[in-house]
C-alpha cells in the first residue's frame, strides 16, 4: 500500500514563524514512516513557499531562532494543489503547522477547501473565529462560560475614555495574535498608552482586559476516532522575575514550569475538562485544541483562549499533557492526521 503523502507547512508571515518552524521540526521527526511520507514545506516571512529537505534548520541553535529560507526550490501554489519544479506534489493531507494570522486564523484553510486538499484541524470559521479573540468571546459567554473583563479597540477609532472604568492591573493584547507576542501587562494608567501602542504593531484590533489573579490552567482536546477527548490538565508554573507567561519565559529563558495539579478540590479537574471541550464545541474547532483557564482562589473558572493549533514541539503543553493520559507525540500526530483524513472535503461538512 503507497504512503499517505502529508505536507508540513511551517514558518508564514506571521509574528509566530520561528515557532511555527520548531513545531514542525517535530512533527517532522516523529511522524510515522511506516504510514506516512511527510514533505516539509516552507512560508517565509514575505510569503514565498519553499521546499525543505530536512528539519535540521529548524531548531534554536545557539539561542537563535530558526527561520525559513528563502534561497531553497521554490514550491508554486495555485487552487490546483501543489507543484515543485513544475512536477505536482500529489499530496494527500496537509498537516498546516502555522500559528498566529496566515495559518491558524483560517487563510490556509480556505486554501487548502479551494485546492480539494484535506488539511489538519479546523475550518474556516472555527479557525478564523478562535484566533480573534474579540469575536470568541461573547461566543463563550453565549455557551455559559466565563469571561474577563475588557474592551476591544480599533486602531481607526479608538480613546482612553474607553478604558475609564476598568480595574487595573490590565492585560493589553493584539485580538489575532499568539504566543504572548505584543502583550503586556499595565499596572498604572500612564503605561497604558504606549502598551496599546505596542499592541498595535502586531494587529488594527486590541483587546484590554482587567487581570484575573487565578491558577493558569490547560486542558488539551482532542479528536481520538471521531470523540473528543480531554487530557489531564496541565498548570503553568512562572519562575524568574517575568511578570507574566510571555514570549521569553515561553521560549527562551527556560522561566515555566509544567505540572499536573494534585492538590485541586473534588471534581474541578472534570469541570476544566468539561469546559474545555465545551468551549472547542462553541467555536466549531475540529482535530485538536489547547484552551486556557484561569482557576481563581474563589473556585472560579475563566477561560482565556482557545488555540485551533498550539505549539506542537515534543515539549510543548499539548502532547505533554497527552502524554500524561499516556499517549505518545507519533500517535497524536497519527490520530490528527486520521481525522483529517476521514473528514469530508468541502464547507457544507
Amino acid at each position: 500500500m503507497p504512503k499517505i503523502r502529508v505536507g508540513i507547512l511551517c514558518g508564514g508571515q506571521s509574528s509566530e514563524h520561528e515557532i511555527s518552524c520548531i513545531s514542525a521540526a517535530g512533527v517532522f521527526n516523529a511522524i510515522d514512516r511506516d504510514r506516512f511520507e511527510p514533505l516539509l514545506i516552507g512560508i517565509t516571512r514575505t510569503g514565498t513557499w519553499v521546499h525543505i529537505a530536512n528539519a535540521d534548520s529548524l531548531v534554536i541553535s545557539e539561542g537563535q531562532m530558526p527561520e525559513v529560507n528563502p534561497g531553497l526550490p521554490k514550491i508554486t501554489v495555485d487552487i490546483h494543489g501543489l507543484a515543485l519544479a513544475r512536477s505536482p506534489l500529489n499530496l494527500d493531507v496537509i498537516f498546516p503547522m502555522l500559528h498566529g494570522p496566515y495559518g491558524e486564523d483560517g487563510t490556509i484553510q480556505g486554501l487548502c477547501e479551494i485546492a480539494g486538499i484535506r488539511y489538519v484541524g479546523s475550518g474556516v470559521l472555527a479557525s478564523a473565529v478562535a484566533m480573534d479573540k474579540s469575536f470568541a468571546k461573547p461566543i463563550f459567554q453565549s455557551h455559559g462560560l466565563q469571561v474577563a473583563p475588557g474592551v476591544v479597540l480599533n486602531k481607526k477609532n479608538w480613546n482612553l475614555d474607553q478604558l475609564q472604568n476598568m480595574i487595573y492591573p490590565l492585560f493589553v493584547k493584539p485580538a489575532r495574535s499568539g504566543s504572548s507576542r505584543g502583550t503586556t501587562k499595565v499596572k498604572r494608567a500612564e503605561e497604558l498608552s504606549a502598551a496599546i501602542a505596542e499592541a498595535f504593531e502586531f494587529d488594527t484590533k486590541v483587546l484590554v482586559e482587567e487581570a484575573i489573579v487565578g491558577r493558569e490552567i490547560e486542558c488539551a482536546v482532542l479528536d481520538v476516532g471521531g470523540e473528543l477527548r480531554a487530557a489531564p490538565i496541565g498548570e503553568i508554573k512562572i519562575v524568574g522575575d517575568h511578570e507574566f507567561y510571555d514570549f521569553q519565559a515561553k521560549y527562551l529563558d527556560d522561566a515555566t514550569q509544567v505540572v499536573f495539579p494534585t492538590d485541586l478540590p473534588e471534581g474541578v479537574e472534570r469541570s476544566i475538562q468539561s469546559a474545555a471541550i465545551a468551549a472547542f464545541e462553541a467555536v466549531g474547532c475540529e482535530g485538536l485544541a489547547r484552551v486556557d483557564f484561569f482557576y481563581t482562589a474563589s473556585g472560579e473558572l475563566v477561560i482565556n483562549e482557545i488555540n485551533t493549533m498550539p505549539g506542537f514541539t515534543p515539549t510543548s503543553m499539548f502532547p505533554k499533557m497527552w502524554a500524561r493520559a499516556g499517549k505518545s507525540y507519533s500517535e497524536i500526530i497519527t490520530h490528527l492526521l486520521d481525522a483529517a483524513l476521514a473528514r469530508p472535503l468541502g464547507v457544507t461538512r
